[in-house]
């Protein structure tokens, strides 16, 4: 068996706009892109590979499905740097045992949360 052999390999996010996801993406958290034609972009930079999708024949945004987590060493300055560009703030900031995290959408409506460890 391969190291890669049940570990999660890839994220695709829906995308209503390609331009717009890479672009608040790579504004709020410096990932890179390559493109693969006008309905898909893969991002680098963000922990694990991954791409933005808007060929919706497959796949679209939805209120339910997998959530994902991002960490941030400074939750207050992602927090804001998601809102200036042009995200939205779901959940508040609240504290959990171990850290405290807070929930966005980004521009396609996807829900992603934002944590930080507790100060030990």
């Amino acid at each position: 068996m391969s190291d890669n052999h049940h570990k999660i390999h890839y994220i695709e996010l829906p995308a209503l706009s390609v331009t717009d996801m890479k672009a608040f993406y790579g504004t709020v958290f410096g990932w890179t892109f390559t493109d693969y034609g006008p309905t898909y972009a893969a991002f680098h930079g963000a922990g694990i590979e991954g791409g933005f999708d808007a060929d919706k024949t497959y796949i679209s945004p939805q209120p339910a499905g997998a959530f994902i987590i991002l960490y941030s060493d400074d939750l207050a300055a992602t927090e804001s740097a998601i809102v200036t560009a042009g995200g939205t703030i779901k959940v508040p900031t609240y504290n959990f045992p171990g850290g405290k995290r807070f929930h966005f959408m980004d521009p396609s409506g996807n829900e992603l949360g934002v944590w930080v460890e507790a100060a030990s």
